[in-house]
């Protein structure tokens, strides 16, 4: 990497995500923090000397390789927009857009400039789920039977333009599709809200995956617990992630023949060991910058894609669709978007 120009990257948006990304990018390896593009923040609001600029025409113009999107969603299109046509690439952060049409605008734009573009799905890489990605890449679980989340803590003031579905939602059906390389087939769920304002603020939803197994999400940000946990049960047990430890249980379904008579009439499964796994705990926010800056300089990386993240967006869609018409409702394919 030393033998290597440094990249020069800008961050677009410098709020609570945004500094995070800007604390990352300022130390990150091989890549310079060229300036920041906010329009309300502080002139020193960027670590170190890096400079805030009020536009993005003023970011670009320092001559940049990649930028970050780290600004409210519904700026996304236009900003990425603007910086496909200068051909800086990007990495946007989730969801990718406020719809499937605006995600497929955006897409298209990237793709016709030849441009690298991934979205910042973070949760791929924590390393309690990508130690269980591996495990059941490695066919530890045996068939996949159920996926299941709960995602739910204090209201984040941060948040103002979106509610739950598409804030904390996405994440667990990005997770989802990825941990089982499948995409939902439909979705039926119900939202809540309680907290005064114009968005739902608790979701509950249940889904069919393409590889048939079905996906039951719990999400709100209206509980005084704050939970992230992922369970995947299948054939040979569960595995069990939490993503705010980063740890990562197995436990496994019994061996031992059973005596009792009255439970012997039961034809599920036993309790067996219980397994702890010692995993390699990063940051899953630098990993993601490693990731994407691997993939500017044109290594093998495995960043989430724009049309995965757009197949996210279309499962929102459908959950708050669902939500209103209290209804299950399919997910179709995502199409491409005819023109920009």
């Amino acid at each position: 990497m030393s033998r290597e120009r440094s990249l020069r990257a800008g961050l677009i948006g410098l709020g609570s995500m945004g500094r995070n990304h800007a604390r990352v990018l300022h130390g990150l390896e091989g890549v310079e923090l060229a300036g920041v593009a906010d329009p309300v923040a502080a002139a020193d609001g960027a670590p170190g000397s890096v400079p805030v600029f009020r536009t993005v025409a003023e970011l670009v113009a320092e001559g940049i390789d990649y930028a970050v999107v780290a600004c409210p969603t519904a700026l996304h299109e236009e900003v990425a927009l603007e910086l496909a046509g200068h051909g800086v690439h990007a990495l946007i952060e989730k969801p990718i857009a406020p719809s499937v049409r605006s995600a497929g605008i955006i897409t298209r734009a990237f793709a016709e400039a030849g441009l690298v573009a991934g979205v910042g799905h973070i949760e791929r890489y924590n390393p309690a789920l990508r130690e269980l990605r591996a495990r059941l890449d490695m066919g530890e679980l045996g068939d996949v039977y159920q996926v299941v989340t709960r995602r739910q803590g204090p209201f984040p003031a941060r948040i103002a333009d979106v509610g739950v579905v598409y804030d904390l939602a996405t994440h667990d059906i990005d997770l989802t599709a990825w941990l089982t390389d499948s995409h939902y087939e439909s979705v039926a769920s119900a939202t809540v809200s309680r907290s005064g304002r114009v968005h739902e603020d608790l979701v509950a939803f249940v889904g069919h995956l393409s590889s048939g197994a079905v996906t039951s999400h719990l999400v709100n940000w209206l509980s005084p617990l704050k939970e992230r946990v992922t369970i995947v049960t299948g054939e040979h047990g569960c595995f069990v992630a939490d993503t705010l430890t980063a740890d990562l249980w197995f436990y496994a379904n019994g061996s031992r023949p059973t005596e009792w008579e009255g439970l012997r009439q039961f034809r599920g499964v036993s309790e067996g060991d219980v397994t702890r796994y010692a995993i390699v705990k990063r940051e899953p926010l630098l990993v993601e910058h490693e990731t994407f800056r691997d993939a500017v300089l044109g290594k093998e990386a495995d960043i989430v894609t724009l049309e995965q993240a757009t197949g996210t967006v279309a499962v929102a869609e459908a959950v708050l669709e669902a939500a209103a018409k209290q209804a299950g409702v399919p997910v179709g394919p995502v199409r491409p978007v005819a023109s920009v």
